[in-house]
């Protein structure tokens, strides 16, 4: 039955891509889906490319097993900051200049933004490298729930997740990704509350299992009584290290900000809003809340031997066979879902914005889409050949990549994306910069902690200072650089002042 379920799926997923071929003839429909997606899909494809595979397992388990079920405002930062600030601030805006500068991808948007040829070089260069091993994480956390529900090799299952991802993405683009986020997300919203559901109740009810969890003592972190049932856990600093990082990280992502690019109308930015905010909250507050209570089950997980990725699949074990294939369906959905986003979001940054014009000079139309087409093959196979030769291998270290990769892209991407959004006096040395601190940061972070002061020796908290520190370099220095062109920033800037018509009811006119 479990089988039968996962053929019906991975046929549904090809099945959409197929269908979504005719939108994707161009570079604009392929990568942007022709700028008219509405407020159900971009809200879904947003969720959906947050939370991975890494965040039901890795990250729920992990700050679950170390915050008690204080790590639930992982997940409410998540819905507030990451979501519903992340539209509100940056949705309409990033839609509006993007279109006026033309631009598909982040680095365009800041060759355009600043025309500097060198900043959109460079800034497809890092989003290369460090997106890369964010990818190969993404098959992180299945191994164990696939042993767990399946007894064929994990092999099978990496090889399948990139063949399917491939097919579908490769066949409609962005179109068929967004479709299928949709499809990915349901799957999501349901499974996560039907997992929360059966785990409490194997536990005696949401009041017996918070009861329980505040028996639990682990002198090693507190000697309180009842720290893990508390408010704000035993380690309120480095919680709040790790609601910055997975919350506000989102806004300098280019494979989450690159779904602003494709809203269709203002409609869309104001139920996108709700609509990922509470997938948001759902999802993410639903994995770090269940995660939460991962020490009921102490007695059968050992964190120093398995490490915390055992944690969410020992608590999942007992469930029913059906409930085992949900949960498996519903973590290769995530993982699928962002690895879709991904290998899109690198391929058309390595075509546009490194390829063209620097290596390949007239790339025609035709020619950028099968040069995106060819990539996301490269980049999945890429990610499917890291992913096996970690489970061959036994190497760990690629798991906690993915902190690497958020910290380095948003610290360099965030705040030189926002204040281009929103400030004329932005400078292009004050990009150069934040581009070079973050990057550089995460590199000694992930190399030579040891030479870091010991509170950003953890990726987590090293990255959330590399987003908080861009945002105060780039105003201090673009104050103390040259002033960017007038005449450029104006006419950029003046995308925000082209009158629209609008129904009385979003704003009143002169009588």
């Amino acid at each position: 039955m479990k089988v039968v379920i996962l053929i019906i799926y991975f046929a549904v997923m090809i099945g959409i891509g197929l269908y979504c071929r005719k939108n994707a003839t161009d570079v604009n429909g392929f990568v942007l889906g022709g700028r008219s997606v509405g407020p159900w899909l971009t809200a879904f494809a947003y969720g959906t490319s947050y939370f991975s595979a890494v965040v039901f397992v890795g990250y729920a388990g992990q700050f679950g097993w170390r915050y008690g079920i204080a790590a639930t405002w992982a997940g409410i930062g998540n819905a507030l900051i990451g979501s519903l600030l992340a539209w509100v601030i940056l949705g309409r805006r990033t839609r509006i200049m993007t279109q006026h500068l033309d631009s598909a991808t982040m680095p365009q948007f800041f060759g355009q933004r600043y025309n500097s040829r060198p900043l959109k070089i460079v800034a497809s260069v890092i989003i290369f490298i460090f997106l890369i091993p964010y990818t190969a994480s993404l098959y992180n956390g299945l191994s164990r729930l696939f042993g767990m529900a399946f007894n064929i090799d994990y092999s099978i299952c990496i090889v399948l997740m990139a063949v399917l991802t491939a097919i579908y993405v490769i066949a409609g683009g962005y179109m068929a990704t967004a479709i299928n986020d949709f499809i990915q997300g349901i799957i999501m919203l349901f499974g996560i509350v039907t997992v929360i559901g059966a785990v409490l109740k194997a536990n005696g009810g949401f009041l017996a299992a918070l009861d329980g969890l505040g028996q639990i003592t682990d002198e090693t972190v507190s000697t309180t009584p009842g720290i893990f049932a508390s408010f704000f856990g035993p380690d309120p600093l480095n919680l709040l290290f790790v609601v910055i990082l997975t919350s506000l990280g989102t806004w300098g992502l280019p494979q989450m900000v690159q779904k602003f690019y494709a809203i269709t109308d203002e409609n869309a930015i104001q139920k996108g809003t709700i609509i990922s905010t509470f997938f948001a909250l759902v999802v993410a507050g639903g994995c770090y809340f269940l995660g939460g209570f991962g020490r009921l089950f102490s007695d059968q997980v050992d964190v120093v031997a398995n490490g915390y990725d055992s944690v969410i699949p020992t608590m999942l074990q007992n469930l029913s066979p059906m409930l085992i294939a949900l949960v498996v369906i519903l973590v290769l959905s995530a993982s699928m879902s962002t690895l879709s986003s991904l290998v899109i979001a690198s391929s058309s940054t390595l075509t546009i914005d490194f390829l063209k014009d620097n290596f390949v000079k007239d790339m025609s139309e035709k020619k950028q889409v099968l040069t995106i087409r060819v990539l996301v093959v490269v980049f999945i196979a890429i990610s499917a050949i890291i992913a096996l030769i970690q489970y061959k291998s036994a190497v760990t270290f690629i798991a906690q990549l993915m902190g690497i990769s958020w910290g380095a892209l948003a610290g360099a991407f965030l705040a030189p994306f926002l204040y281009s959004l929103y400030w004329k006096g932005t400078t292009k040395i004050s990009c150069w910069v934040c581009f070079i601190f973050g990057s550089v940061l995460m590199i000694v972070d992930m190399l030579m902690p040891a030479v870091l002061p010991e509170i950003m020796r953890s990726p987590i908290n090293c990255g959330s200072i590399a987003m908080l520190a861009g945002l105060v370099i780039v105003p201090v220095v673009s104050l103390f650089t040259p002033k960017p062109d007038k005449q450029l920033v104006d006419e950029t800037f003046a995308c925000y002042e082209k009158d629209t018509v609008v129904p009385q009811k979003t704003a009143l006119g002169k009588q």
